[in-house]
């Protein structure tokens, strides 16, 4: 039961993101869903910000939820080497994403300012622990499930690069019509790649019993025994 209960932690926080993302872009009048960036909804003077703080840390709980889960969905062989790491690697953007709130976007500063910059840095940190999480996670559930991850991380890259071309022109002040629509098909790709992840491991068995309690319910044992 406990392992089911992070596992739904998973479908829970993806659902909790990408609402939270359309509902925040209806509260502020006259933000554009295609053309501005999620980061722009929670930045430093956005008016949407008090209102996505408090959702996005309850995301990045039940984040580290899932990542437990996952963890402790350990099934023989490769399988349960990849989703050892993927669970790790999940509680580890959970942590980042904590933190994010000291990394915003400022709305009122330039492209190339010190707390931008920082942002930006963390934006690439948060796409590589994605893709690493979507590569590692792939072996799931057999070849679909491998072969669906493996296109996520396509779209994500092919995206994301798209996203990235968008920032020389933000920093000349120069219309960017398509930035949303590019960031959005990166995020809510992650988010449906991560509700799907928890709905197969919800279908799988539990692991077998071995006298003692499944390794990985609980705070994972990081240290040598």
């Amino acid at each position: 039961m406990a392992r089911k209960i992070l596992l739904i932690c998973g479908i829970l926080a993806s659902l909790l993101y990408v609402g939270s993302d359309i509902l925040a872009a209806m509260r502020w009048e006259g933000y554009s869903y295609m053309a501005q960036s999620v980061s722009e909804l929670r930045g430093i003077g956005a008016p949407t910000r008090a209102f996505l703080l408090p959702i996005l840390f309850i995301y990045s709980l039940l984040e580290i939820a899932f990542g437990l889960g996952v963890w402790g969905t350990a099934p023989s062989g490769l399988a349960k080497r990849g989703l050892r790491i993927t669970g790790g690697l999940l509680i580890g953007l959970g942590i980042l994403d904590l933190m994010g709130p000291f990394f915003q976007l400022n709305l009122g500063e330039a492209v190339g300012s010190f707390t931008n910059t920082l942002h930006l840095l963390m934006t690439v940190v948060t796409v590589l622990l994605i893709l690493m999480i979507i590569g590692f996670g792939a072996t799931a559930d057999g070849k679909w499930f491998r072969f669906y991850s493996y296109a996520t991380i396509l779209i994500l890259i092919v995206t994301g690069g798209l996203a990235f071309l968008d920032v020389p022109r933000i920093a000349a002040n120069l219309p960017t019509p398509w930035m949303g629509v590019r960031e959005r098909i990166n995020i809510y790709g992650y988010m449906l790649w991560m509700l799907l992840l928890a709905v197969t491991l919800l279908r799988a068995p539990a692991p077998a019993a071995t006298g003692k309690p499944p390794s990985g319910i609980g705070v994972p044992q990081l240290t040598p025994h």
